[in-house]
Parts: structure tokens; sequence; C-alpha cells
């Protein structure tokens, strides 16, 4: 609350005329010495905005801004390596591994762009994610691990609005009401066998003949998918969306398919192929 202004009896200072709680503000001068620092502070940072570029599309009388300085540095840095770009544009990417300097490039700037565009759902290691990430580090390719299934899939995406993207669709067989709960149980039963896991053997039985029915055609009768038409292994033990038996069920009722953007306009040519190199160098290339 306020009070009168008056000198302190203890320290000999004067009081701003404030009291909280019976608690007297004094009126402390700041030192002289913080003062000109301070007063200082304000002139150098007035030569700065003078000197220096401050405002857009203001420069400042030395003629030199950092914005100016990275685009100089990104334009030298792309002429030095628009010779290596022009060679991987134009050398078949099967020839780019026999190439050690070229090879040691295209691996670098795939790593590179695969950090930028491809790990926030794939990874950092490529490990890939349950949920339908896939991982690009084992032998399990829904759509083929070679050079050129690899380099198609980058360009054309999965499921995307390319005109060539890669398409598959598993039926839903039980939202559709093409099998009943109980179907799918059993189907479920027969598809972990597959895998080599224990399973209710009359269940199992039953789930055979539905999923020669229902799933050879796509998945094959010893369950080992097709690359053709995008259909995955139920034989191993690499599963997007989780291979225990209620995943299994929810696959098989629901359906599963991810999307995969297609990079083709989004990247050059020579970032697409430089990816489609590093991709493949991960492991699980075929």
């Amino acid at each position: 609350m306020p009070t009168k202004i008056e000198k302190d009896a203890v320290t000999g200072t004067m009081t701003t005329g404030h009291e909280w709680d019976g608690i007297r503000e004094l009126n402390t001068p700041l030192p002289k010495w913080w003062l000109w620092v301070f007063y200082a502070c304000i002139a150098w940072s007035l030569g700065y905005f003078v000197l220096y570029p401050t405002l857009p599309g203001v420069g400042g009388w030395l003629g030199w801004s950092q914005r100016a300085e990275l685009a100089d540095r990104m334009a030298a840095e792309r002429a030095r390596v628009q010779p290596m770009l022009d060679r991987i544009r134009t050398t078949a990417v099967a020839d780019i591994p026999r190439s050690g300097d070229l090879h040691g490039f295209a691996i670098a700037g795939g790593r590179a762009a695969f950090a930028d565009n491809c790990a926030p759902c794939h990874g950092a290691g490529a490990a890939g994610a349950k949920g339908g990430f896939p991982s690009l580090v084992d032998d399990e390719w829904i759509w083929g691990g070679d050079l050129d299934a690899i380099g198609r899939t980058i360009a054309f995406g999965v499921r995307s609005a390319h005109a060539d993207t890669r398409q598959s669709q598993m039926p839903r067989f039980g939202l559709d009401g093409m099998l009943t709960p109980a179907q799918i149980s059993d189907t479920a039963e027969y598809v972990l066998t597959l895998s080599g896991r224990a399973a209710v053997p009359a269940a199992a039985e039953r789930g055979r003949t539905i999923f020669a029915d229902q799933c050879v055609a796509c998945h094959g009768e010893a369950g080992r998918g097709n690359l053709e038409l995008g259909a995955p292994s139920l034989a191993d033990r690499i599963w997007l969306y989780g291979g225990d038996k209620a995943s299994i069920e929810r696959s098989i009722a629901s359906a599963r398919g991810g999307v995969m953007p297609a990079w083709s306009g989004r990247l050059d040519e020579a970032t697409i192929r430089m990816l489609t190199l590093y991709v493949h160098s991960l492991g699980g290339g075929r």
C-alpha cells in the first residue's frame, strides 16, 4: 500500500513510498558502472543497426549479410557437386556401385536425403516401426528389394496419388461380411502355423480350408507372399501390424494398407537414384 516517501532510518536511503506487509521498498539507485555499461550496449547496438542489415530489404552500410553469404556458399557447393550429379543421372543405377568415387558420393547423398525425407516414417536407422512402416534393413520386401524395384517404389510410392503408384488392396473379410468372426479366428489360427507357431489344431485345420479359398491367390499356398501383387509373406515373423493372433484377426477383418508418398516430382532424378542406392546398401537389398 502507498505510504509517504521518507528516508529509511537504518540505511539512510529514501523509500519509494511502497510498502507490503510492513516491508518498505528502498529507492536504491543502480550502480554507476552498470548504467554506463548499459548505455554503451545501446550505442553498440545502434552501430550494428546501421552497419549490418537489420530490416528486411534494407542492406547495411558494409554491404554484407549472412543470408547473401549463405546463398553464395550454397551456389558454390551446387557448382562443385554438379559434375557428380550429372554422372549419376547418366549412369545406369546398376553400374554406379562399380565406380568407387561415384558410388561413395551417391551413398553419402542418399543418406542425407533419407534423413531429410524418409527417417520420420522408417526411422533414422531404417528399422521401421509397427503400424505400417516397413523395415528396410531385413530381407523381407513387399514389392521387391532389387535396385529397380526399390527405385520404382521410391519414385511412385505406394497407394499414392501418382498414376504409376504401387497399388494393392486386401479384402476386408470381416467388415464386408465375407467371413464370420469364427471363420476369421480359424484363419488366424492357421496363419500362426505358417511361421511355425503353436495353434489350436482343429481350428487351424478349419482355417487351412478358408485360407486356400480366400488367401492363396495373393499370399501363395505356403503363405510366402507375392512381390508382384504387394502381398507380404505370412511365413516369417516379420509383421507390420503385429503378429499375435488378435492383430492377425484385425488384419483379416478390416484389412491393412499404409501409404507411401511418391517422391517423383518432389525430388530430382539424381536424388531418387542416390536414395535407391542407399536403401539397397542398408543390408536387405537383393
